[in-house]
């Protein structure tokens, strides 16, 4: 039973980033343009991942739910592929200034997304 749990969490989530893909306008990478709904996404999946971990944590989120909230819809609704790619397509573009802005965004960003949730709710 566990593995349908994270089926199902996994594709709630990438339902749920496919939605804010359909929000946002599409980045064109070759034009230099940041990927915000990528960013997004992955920024929002830490800010989730942190406040998952903090409550599992303090035994305030069950085995089951890690598994359906955590692995599945962390797991599905984050991008890394897709943030690699984006991130070579704008480099071979020869838009290393955005490429790098990309990936310090998404690096700090989300490390510190996560760990601001992480402070929050423990």
């Amino acid at each position: 039973m566990p593995w349908l749990l994270v089926f199902l969490g996994g594709g709630l989530g990438s339902l749920a980033r496919y939605g804010i893909a359909r929000l946002l306008p599409p980045a064109a990478l070759a034009q230099g343009h940041l990927p915000w709904f990528t960013l997004l996404a992955n920024i929002l999946a830490c800010i989730f991942l942190g406040i998952g971990i903090a409550l599992a944590s303090k035994d305030q989120l069950t085995k089951p739910l890690q598994l359906l909230f955590l692995t599945g819809f962390c797991g599905g609704f984050s991008t890394f592929s897709t943030f690699a790619l984006e991130l070579v397509v704008l480099g071979e573009e020869g838009h290393v200034g955005p490429a790098l802005w990309y990936l310090a965004l998404s690096l700090a960003g989300g490390m510190l997304a996560l760990w601001l949730a992480l402070s929050i709710v423990r």
